[in-house]
């Protein structure tokens, strides 16, 4: 083979080709060889009587679909009727094709001797750099390169040692199958498009290079699309090219255009979607058929988006996405609200889809009965939604949803989310409780809520709630009578006295030993708020044992047994001021006297006052003291005098005053931290002092109102004044 090429040829040699293959010649394809019908050089031509020239397999196919179709039999060119179906052979053109053919094929059984894994390196890049010189010198070229069975023989130079090879190889193909179709449905065949794609992830840039730019030739066929998009892996190695820094710019648009051709097919887009590459999806929502807009956006609603895309989404397709939900077959309703699902559970997203107008359809679906009543795993959707974009803190109230200008807080509609809640399952409830969260998180909400619940008599029905299982539905519930409780509390604590048991269900859920939890925060805060004076419900709590596990949980977080979670603040706070409201009724409850002394709550509050940082534990720990130290004078021990002698009952003036050592200088008894409550006696002035240069108001003021109790009447005002100077 070496023999027959010129010597002087250099395969790496960037001069001109054609001098070094001119005596190898290959003799151009006439148009006359080649059938009209399948585009291929012509075995056997026939000639019609109109005197067309086509492939008898093809011609006779041709008839045969025109009898079976009814139509008439026409020439496939000229479209004009026939009166004969005769062929007669054109033997003299026959003739001609197969001299033609057997002096091409001469010339090419060079490069087909040299193509194989024997012959040395500098024979295979000259077969190669021949077949790319004829099949850019003629484009009919390719058609003789694929009928001397030359294309598989490049493909198995794929897998040679020979870094040179391979890339003269990949750089072979692309120029046999530029703008072939033939050739391009050839190399599709069996496993070659695979063994290119690898290519992709070679370390060496020129082969990667070249496989970029075959690919995307290839891809310019829709039967290869397809082939591509099959590959495992393909797609995700050329959306990462597309993002690459550091690869060639020119490798980069390649992949880019290559993923584009890609598109065609949908199995395709998702698969881009799914690595990074969404536009494709979008766009198939925003143009395809109505089947496929159902299929993308089903397939939306099933990917993992971070919080970013979730707003480019929601800007790109949220108003298609909304129209579906509105418009379309059950089928198209079930697979946008998916996606809305999805975008929706992002702050920022759910504001784009607010002002995109998916709050009237929204509610329209929930409260729908009739002919349209979405099935209730739709509904339980669409109230996930619901609680998505209420929880987004978009001023909801400024959105109508009905006529008169009605909006989501209107008592009718409020009233309905009500209904819902106590005819639904525990999903949908759980949904609509946090739609509620919602809606009771603003105050300009919170009010027409808290109306409607009141005129509907809900209170009841939504404290239940508290007892049940489903711990998610259980939490929704608290959370939401959190949010009531400054507007209600009184209602509420009336709701929760009693024997049904949901106070002990709350208490049960701030002492549960599992760290602390956003149901403890919740919790917490319900009974925080409750009013602080309800003798009734403190009673309650007395005899339920609340308090002495509420002072636990206070001592453990405090001590660092329990620590960790965002949620220890809110926690605490919670559980200092439900521990503070048994200070407020020491007067009429003796139990509650003997609980602040067996578990020594001044001191503990005392210490609660150097809780840095915690302005509303400071703020209570001093209110709590300023009730205990209010009720020290009724709890000193007063000194019992001894009786006067005889003589100073006669004699008066030899009377003498017995002196008693020991006593507190302010309550003139024997008093103690524990026992009484003394602030003197527990070293808390100083600490109550510090607090008057807290830069919060608040707490200045609850500290002076507890130092304020050493000046009350009842006990020595100028001791108290001595001890404050």
């Amino acid at each position: 083979m070496a023999a027959s090429w010129d010597g002087s040829y250099d395969p790496g040699s960037q001069s001109d080709d054609s001098h070094h293959f001119e005596r190898l010649h290959i003799e151009p394809l006439y148009d006359a060889f080649v059938c009209p019908l399948t585009k291929q050089v012509m075995r056997d031509p026939v000639t019609l009587e109109n005197g067309q020239t086509f492939e008898r397999e093809a011609i006779e196919k041709w008839f045969k679909e025109c009898r079976e179709s009814g139509r008439k039999l026409v020439c496939p060119l000229t479209l004009k009727e026939l009166k004969s179906t005769d062929l007669n052979p054109s033997i003299a053109l026959r003739n001609t094709i197969e001299e033609w053919t057997t002096r091409n094929e001469a010339t090419l059984d060079m490069a087909f001797r040299s193509l194989n894994m024997n012959s040395s390196e500098n024979d295979v890049l000259l077969s190669l750099k021949f077949i790319q010189h004829i099949c850019q010198k003629s484009r009919s070229n390719k058609h003789l390169v694929r009928n001397a069975d030359l294309i598989p023989m490049i493909v198995d130079m794929l897998k040679s040692s020979s870094r040179k090879v391979r890339c003269r190889a990949l750089e072979t193909l692309l120029v046999v199958v530029e703008e072939d179709e033939d050739n391009k449905a050839i190399l599709a065949e069996g496993d070659t498009v695979r063994t290119i794609v690898k290519f992709l992830s070679h370390e060496q840039s020129k082969e990667r290079e070249e496989a970029v730019s075959l690919l995307y030739e290839l891809s310019k066929s829709e039967a290869v699309c397809e082939k591509i998009g099959s590959i495992n892996g393909a797609i995700l190695i050329l959306v990462g090219m597309t993002s690459s820094k550091s690869e060639n710019i020119l490798t980069v648009e390649k992949a880019d255009k290559t993923l584009e051709n890609l598109e065609k097919f949908e199995n395709n887009v998702r698969q881009m979607a799914e690595n990074g590459r969404l536009q494709p999806l979008l766009t198939q929502i925003l143009e395809g058929t109505p089947e496929t807009k159902q299929s993308m956006a089903a397939y939306l609603g099933e990917l993992v988006l971070n919080n970013d895309v979730k707003v480019y989404v929601a800007r790109t397709v949220g108003e298609s996405l909304i129209n579906l939900m509105k418009s379309g077959s059950m089928q198209s309703r079930e697979a946008a609200l998916k996606a809305l699902n999805q975008i929706s559970s992002y702050e920022a997203s759910s504001k784009v889809l607010i002002e995109a107008g998916i709050l009237p359809p929204l509610v329209k679906d929930l409260f729908t009965v009739g002919a349209n009543l979405l099935p209730m795993r739709l509904k339980e959707v669409s109230a996930t939604i619901l609680s998505n974009v209420v929880n987004s803190g978009y001023d909801v109230d400024s959105i109508p949803i009905g006529p008169d200008h009605q909006t989501l807080v209107s008592e009718d509609n409020v009233h309905n989310l009500l209904h819902l809640i106590s005819n639904t399952g525990p999903p949908i409830e759980c949904e609509l409780l946090q739609v509620l969260v919602g809606l009771t998180s603003s105050p300009t909400t919170a009010l027409n809520v808290v109306a409607a619940i009141k005129s509907s008599g809900a209170t009841i029905s939504l404290v239940q709630f508290i007892e049940v299982p489903q711990h998610y539905l259980r939490m929704a519930c608290i959370k939401l009578l959190q949010n009531l409780s400054p507007y209600m509390g009184q209602e509420l604590a009336d709701a929760l006295r009693g024997t049904v048991g949901q106070l002990s269900s709350l208490i049960r859920v701030i002492s549960e030993n599992t760290g602390i939890s956003e149901e403890q925060a919740a919790a917490a805060g319900l009974l925080a708020e409750l009013p602080e004076r309800d003798l009734g419900l403190t009673r309650q709590m007395l005899d339920e044992g609340a308090f002495q596990l509420i002072i636990s949980r206070v001592v453990k977080i405090r001590q660092g047994e329990i620590r960790g979670t965002r949620f220890v603040t809110p926690v605490l706070e919670g559980l200092v001021r439900v521990l503070a409201r048994v200070t407020f009724v020491l007067s009429e409850e003796p139990d509650a006297v003997a609980l602040c002394r067996e578990y020594n709550l001044a001191a503990l509050f005392i210490e609660l006052l150097q809780s840095n940082g915690l302005d509303n534990v400071q703020m209570v720990s001093a209110t709590a003291l300023e009730n205990l130290s209010q009720e020290s004078k009724n709890l000193t021990r007063l000194p019992e005098l001894p009786p006067p002698r005889v003589c100073a009952s006669i004699f008066p003036c030899f009377s003498k005053q017995a002196v008693i050592t020991g006593l507190c200088r302010v309550h003139q008894g024997t008093c103690s931290l524990k026992e009484s409550f003394c602030l003197l006696e527990g070293q808390a002035v100083h600490k109550l002092v510090a607090l008057l240069e807290h830069n919060n108001a608040k707490v200045v003021e609850a500290a002076l109102a507890a130092l304020s109790t050493l000046l009350d009447d009842g006990v020595a005002i100028e001791q108290g004044v001595f001890v404050l100077c």
